[in-house]
């Protein structure tokens, strides 16, 4: 494959991750992962600023789909109401990368770097989620509360998700646990 070809950026990171895949994440070079792309290591670098990043790239948009989602939830809405909407709005864009995202959660759960990276940018989606909801007039502890619980729903869907063998799309996971989360609320 030439370097002319289009998609370097794609490209560079399908063969990261399914470098990232069979070697390890520690035991793959900038290098390699070019090679396999068929680019040279300063293209690397012109699209990725390392090779963790590789990873973590589209974080500042799926910040701007939470955001988005809380701004445009019903003005009826509760906190947690706008939430649940923001995480199916998450849910819709990672819709069809259930393969992509297994794989890339089977790299970080395997490195404690990339777990500590991935606890990041869960914590600045957290952040995005509360500033909207401040936005939308919600009091602060009540917007520090709903984006922490939301992000924990997050995560328990995008794990049961990721590690299912069926068909059931995310944002169903997504309601599951939102679900959850209401009985364990209201238990007595």
């Amino acid at each position: 494959m030439g370097r002319w070809q289009p998609d370097a950026r794609g490209r560079l990171a399908r063969a990261a991750l399914e470098l990232y895949v069979e070697r390890g994440f520690d035991r793959t070079s900038v290098a390699e992962i070019a090679e396999r792309a068929g680019l040279t290591e300063r293209t690397f670098f012109r699209h990725y600023a390392d090779k963790r990043e590789v990873l973590f790239a589209g974080s500042g948009e799926m910040l701007d789909v939470l955001a988005n989602a809380v701004a445009q939830a019903p003005g009826s809405a509760t906190a947690m109401d706008a939430v649940a909407v923001a995480l199916e709005g998450a849910a819709a864009v990672l819709a069809e990368r259930q393969e992509h995202a297994r794989h890339r959660q089977s790299v970080i759960d395997a490195n404690t770097e990339l777990q500590e990276r991935e606890l990041i940018k869960l914590a600045s989606m957290s952040t995005a989620l509360a500033d909207a909801l401040r936005l939308r007039g919600v009091d602060e502890p009540s917007a520090a509360l709903a984006a922490e619980v939301g992000m924990a729903v997050f995560k328990c869907a995008f794990r049961r998700w990721v590690d299912q063998t069926g068909t059931k799309e995310l944002a169903q996971f997504i309601r599951e646990a939102l679900a959850d989360l209401r009985a364990v609320t209201a238990e007595k």
